[in-house]
């Protein structure tokens, strides 16, 4: 297994990840269950790792699709150049999870605070995350890019 297959199968984790861990945490803070509240912040915290790793394996991917017939070099920066936005906020959200932790584990009136801002965080960086999915998954997937536009780059367009 490569970087690029590593990269590939990685991507889901911080989009499904993200989505589900702020369910749990959601369940947790209306059943008011630290061990629920937990639950959600490991499968963040394992979301922002998951991110981490799709991000430092996407050079690899690029360099083995990059000269591929139908791939065009400005689909790929877009996914690229979007997918550090939604890097730094799930890493934000690991953060603001492993914060929740702590606070849980020195039984912190803070907790209701922290864990309100991580639920928050986790919908925007799910926001984000799928967002750089669905740009990534233009890359190869021509199914889902069916009505928009070639890009500029296009070397199989004749301009005669």
């Amino acid at each position: 297994m490569d970087a690029t297959h590593i990269h590939l199968v990685i991507t889901h984790l911080p989009i499904f990840g993200a989505v589900l861990g702020g369910l749990v945490l959601a369940y947790g803070l209306w059943a008011d269950s630290n061990d629920t509240k937990m639950a959600a912040f490991g499968l963040l915290i394992i979301s922002s790792v998951g991110a981490g790793i799709a991000y430092l394996t996407g050079e690899a991917a690029e360099e083995t699709v990059e000269n591929l017939p139908g791939v065009f070099e400005a689909t790929i920066e877009r996914h690229e150049d979007f997918a550090l936005y939604a890097l730094v906020s799930i890493l934000i959200l690991g953060l603001t999870a492993l914060a929740g932790i702590v606070l849980m584990l020195k039984k912190s009136p803070a907790l209701r605070t922290v864990s309100y801002l991580t639920l928050l965080l986790a919908v925007i960086s799910f926001g984000l995350v799928a967002r750089t999915g669905y740009l990534g998954g233009q890359i190869r997937h021509s199914e889902i890019t069916q009505g928009t536009s070639v890009p500029m780059d296009n070397p199989e367009q004749d301009d005669d």
